[in-house]
């Protein structure tokens, strides 16, 4: 952690000393994640409990379950809500059963980089998200691990084109805007829970996937996959959510505490990406696996036109022109 940082996490803490001079005794919040000790889910956890644990004198900490040890991410996001599981870093698409407003940031070619990324989290539709997402899910999203775009992996064949992927059959997660996104494409997709993917893979019930290349290459894909396509139509947004109940039972204090590390761990997992996602490309390479650019203008036309509308209603279109106009990009007129 840069000095600078740490300056500023002192002087945050020392100017509250006295609201959590009252706690008694510490308390430790579980954390369960799906992904690896060594992955973007993890590096973002880690640094929302560093924050947590610095912005409340020590008096709150977190322990981290890695590799789904407290269950599939869909499970502990019902467990979340059920206020049996404090926190959960889970994918995005993860949510959206739960909370169908959550989708937005499942639209295939919403995002055409990671700055749109941020800036659209940063909006009024990532607000009004964050918020139905309390609603409808009885979860609180308090931050964001951007894990990066979602690369297309296979053991079969080199993918540069739509006519390369017919005839493969690729794992997406259980989200219906993602199975759609690969019928408009010509391919019916086999839906599977992330912990079971990589078995999945060696034992070639399916021939591909698609996940961000950090995690690809810190759950050693390399070792199942042969061919890479640095494919752009979904960001891998993996929000940490809490429990609302849990939220809510917390101190005035304790809550600030946990938006604020929220979001400063945010802003690091940003920085994580821009550091890593070039690093982990020359990693896999230097594995043997075969990386390839395409281009995803006919991807992207299928998408935008036959897999967008079906969602205007359950997302939101004033949501999804928020998020646009936020973008610089022209409102959808139905």
């Amino acid at each position: 952690m840069k000095l600078k940082k740490i300056a500023s996490i002192v002087t945050a803490a020392l100017m509250i000393p006295s609201a959590f001079s009252c706690v008694q005794a510490d308390e430790t919040f579980k954390i369960a994640l799906g992904g690896p000790e060594s992955g973007s889910q993890y590096f973002m956890a880690s640094q929302f409990s560093e924050e947590l644990e610095s912005l409340t004198n020590g008096k709150y900490s977190t322990d981290l379950f890695v590799n789904s040890q407290l269950g599939t991410e869909q499970s502990t996001v019902n467990d979340a809500a059920m206020g049996l599981l404090d926190f959960s870093v889970v994918a995005i698409n993860n949510i959206t059963p739960f909370s169908p407003t959550s989708g937005l940031f499942t639209l295939p070619y919403i995002f055409n980089n990671e700055d749109d990324v941020m800036k659209v989290l940063k909006s009024d539709a990532a607000q009004s998200v964050v918020d139905n997402t309390v609603r409808d899910a009885g979860v609180r999203i308090v931050g964001w691990s951007l894990s990066g775009f979602r690369y297309l992996t296979n053991s079969k064949r080199e993918i540069k084109t739509l006519d390369d992927l017919q005839g493969l059959v690729i794992r997406v997660p259980k989200n219906e805007i993602m199975i759609d996104t690969y019928r408009a494409w010509g391919i019916n997709p086999t839906p599977m829970a992330w912990s079971e993917v990589f078995t999945a893979l060696q034992q070639k019930v399916v021939d591909g996937q698609d996940l961000s290349v950090i995690d690809i290459e810190k759950s050693k894909f390399y070792e199942v996959q042969n061919y890479l396509s640095r494919l752009h139509y979904n960001f891998l947004l993996e929000p940490l959510i809490m429990s609302e109940s849990i939220f809510q039972s917390q101190p005035k204090e304790v809550q600030s505490a946990i938006l604020k590390a929220g979001k400063l761990a945010t802003e690091e997992s940003f920085k994580f990406l821009q550091r890593e996602e070039e690093s982990a490309i020359e990693s896999l390479k230097t594995q043997g696996m075969k990386i390839t650019s395409l281009d995803e203008s006919e991807w992207r036309e299928k998408v935008v036109k036959n897999v967008w509308p079906n969602y205007y209603e359950t997302i939101g279109l004033d949501n999804i022109n928020k998020a646009l106009t936020t973008l610089g990009r022209e409102p959808i007129q139905e």
